[in-house]
């Protein structure tokens, strides 16, 4: 059956290839089905038991083509699924021909491209193969990225992209060309028992972590999702950076890692969530915070399994189930709630005109859907309960507080761990109060948000079905945790069966009864109001007659306090020019963040490098008898090096 589904999968996305550029509809309706063949596949994996694998009489670049679904790169191609099929809705609408004559049919070719090759790269068991499906969705989400390649920010986030990216494609070819010169094969499968393959892991570790981006390489990442159409940020945040992440999952769990490589990865964890929010909340820019708030969330799940992976190194099954579960499980609420957030930001921006927060405001009033489904995943993301952040954050925090009460280097490291964890959650949350009280509330600072319309019924639709999964999983979390458990299993076989956490089914009837609360008291407020009648007002006139806009809270001052506790790295430029009048008539003072990472240490990085590369130019000059002159001392270098005992 899986197979089926499998074929349907991938029928449904050859023929959306076909139909992208000449049949609008037709390319819905082939990609639709497609997403539901993937879906369809990874839900018979985990009803069925076992590992699907399919091995034709038929070869790709002189290697065998080999198929394999397991547990684990099911719960990566559900995700796929349900994100991609929404997503595909969304852009539909979104990305029309009538709004974009020129680009709107090559974007649903690369589209579907994308996503066939994120799905080869989650069913190959080849390591060449892998790495043709690697490049080619690379290349597809580079022409994604820069859709709309009339502005230079766009050209420029898209050659970021497609550097970093190659940069992770080399580590990987090294990676998996070892791997097969020591194996003997470019065949992937369960290698635990080779312990001469740990020292591989760490060139995996920088390749699919520049892919997750996980910090500090993440340098690529909030350019391109801040410039890429609204519905690219969403499958590249929501299900793209997760591809890293199933590579970390896949090969921490098939092959053996050093020792240190749990903690290392649990570190990276930290770093990211913690400094990944703290950025978010420098950003003036909407899409550009979210694309940060995706850093945060990478080292979320990160922490999750470099501890999982501290566990299995230790021999502690019970602890590092629960922390793997939770970081599995963030894989796909974030894939939910990002993907909603960035949805919903793209109905914001089409709107009004504009990413600058500073800009909008008053748009919960005219656009009450989009407002209140991106009030919706800007509570999950911030782990609110009864929501599906909370649950998988509350899984994560399980395995800490029991590795805590391990003897050993485990229970020392769990406890900062968690209280930094705790951290992010509420920097996260005050993050959030930022942008819906600076956009959705308040008054509108612009003509533009002024005039704001709600979006149409279609993107509505994605944007309800991934709101419905970010409840789903908040109020049934028992109902995934034997998908969950099926995942963990098949990472680490030696630990057995997964037994679900005690508090887990109390956990669904807490949250149910706050739903239900919740949902009765916004019922009884309505009423409340309709008995009462409803007076409108200016919300903040500061004791002034004529109140304006520009007397409502930024997005720079709201977090200016917070934003300067990090100040160390995100070293904020300041613009405050002097008044030349006594008495000025305009006075403006602002800040921005910059990309500390990227203009502080990579770009003076390749700057020495390319400034190196120009002065060896010099010993390129076309005369042989210098060439000649360099051979000379070149072999006389070595002979002194044999001559003094050294190994040439």
């Amino acid at each position: 059956m899986t197979g089926t589904w499998l074929a349907i999968a991938g029928a449904g996305m050859l023929l959306s290839l076909l139909a992208g550029f000449r049949a609008p509809n037709g390319w819905l309706a082939a990609f639709g089905a497609g997403a539901a063949g993937a879906l369809g596949a990874a839900v018979t994996v985990f009803a069925e038991g076992g590992t699907w694998e399919f091995r034709p009489a038929a070869s790709l670049g002189g290697e065998a083509i080999h198929l394999r679904l397991d547990a684990v790169s099911a719960f990566f191609l559900a995700l796929f699924g349900l994100v991609g099929g929404a997503g595909a809705v969304y852009a539909r609408s979104y990305w029309s021909e009538a709004a974009h004559p020129r680009t709107a049919g090559a974007g649903r070719f690369w589209w579907s491209l994308l996503l066939l090759c994120l799905g080869l790269v989650l069913l190959t068991a080849n390591g060449l193969h892998f790495l043709m499906a690697w490049e080619l969705f690379t290349l597809a989400a580079y022409y994604l990225v820069t859709l709309d390649r009339r502005g230079r920010e766009v050209r420029a986030a898209g050659w970021l992209y497609l550097a970093a990216s190659h940069l992770a494609a080399l580590c990987l070819f090294a990676f998996f060309s070892l791997l097969a010169a020591r194996t003997g094969s470019w065949e992937l499968g369960p290698l635990r028992d080779r312990p001469e393959l740990a020292p591989l892991f760490w060139l995996a570790l920088f390749g699919f972590g520049l892919k997750a981006g996980m910090f500090p390489l993440h340098v690529w990442l909030p350019s391109a999702h801040a410039n890429a159409p609204s519905h690219v940020s969403a499958i590249l945040s929501g299900v793209t950076i997760k591809i890293g992440i199933y590579g970390l999952v896949r090969f921490s769990g098939w092959l053996p890692a050093p020792p240190a490589a749990g903690w290392v990865v649990a570190a990276l964890g930290v770093a990211s969530a913690v400094l990944g929010v703290a950025f978010a909340l420098g950003q003036h820019d909407l899409k550009r915070l979210l694309a940060y708030h995706s850093v945060e969330n990478i080292g979320i799940i990160l922490i999750g399994l470099g501890f999982a992976m501290v566990a299995a190194d230790q021999g502690q099954a019970a602890w590092g189930q629960l922390a793997l579960a939770g970081g599995l499980l963030h894989v796909w609420n974030h894939g939910l709630f990002k993907a909603l957030l960035f949805f919903a930001a793209g109905a914001l921006v089409h709107a009004t005109g504009t990413r600058e927060m500073s800009r909008l405001g008053g748009l919960w009033r005219a656009m009450p859907w989009t407002a209140s489904l991106f009030a919706l995943g800007a509570a999950a993301i911030s782990g609110l309960p009864p929501l599906n952040g909370f649950v998988s954050e509350w899984l994560v925090f399980l395995g800490l507080f029991d590795a805590t009460l391990a003897h050993g280097p485990a229970a020392w490291a769990a406890i900062p761990a968690a209280v930094l964890l705790g951290l992010t959650g509420a920097l996260a949350l005050a993050c959030f109060v930022k942008v819906c009280g600076v956009v959705l509330l308040g008054a509108p600072r612009s003509a533009a948000a002024s005039h704001a319309h709600e979006c149409a019924p279609a993107q509505r639709a994605a944007m309800v079905a991934l709101g419905s999964g970010c409840v789903a999983i908040g109020l049934a979390p028992v109902f995934f945790w034997p998908v969950l458990a099926r995942a963990v299993a098949d990472w680490q076989p030696a630990w057995g069966g997964v037994v679900a956490p005690a508090p887990l089914a109390a956990l669904s009837r807490v949250h149910a009864a706050l739903a239900l609360l919740a949902g009765a008291a916004a019922v009884w407020l309505w009423r409340k109001a309709g008995r009462n009648g409803l007076r409108r007002a200016v919300t903040w006139d500061c004791g002034y007659a004529a109140p304006t806009a520009r007397m409502q809270y930024t997005a720079g001052s709201f977090a200016g306090i917070i934003t300067g506790w990090f100040e160390w790295i995100l070293r904020p430029v300041r613009h405050a020019p002097r008044p030349l009048e006594i008495l000025p008539a305009r006075v403006s003072c602002g800040q921005h963040t910059p990309e500390t990472v990227l203009e502080y240490v990579v770009e003076p990085a390749g700057g020495a490098v390319m400034r190196l590369a120009l002065a060896a130019r010099r010993f390129q000059h076309g005369r042989v008898q210098a060439y000649l002159f360099y051979l000379l001392m070149g072999v006389a270098a070595l002979a002194a090096l044999v001559f003094l005992g050294g190994s040439p």
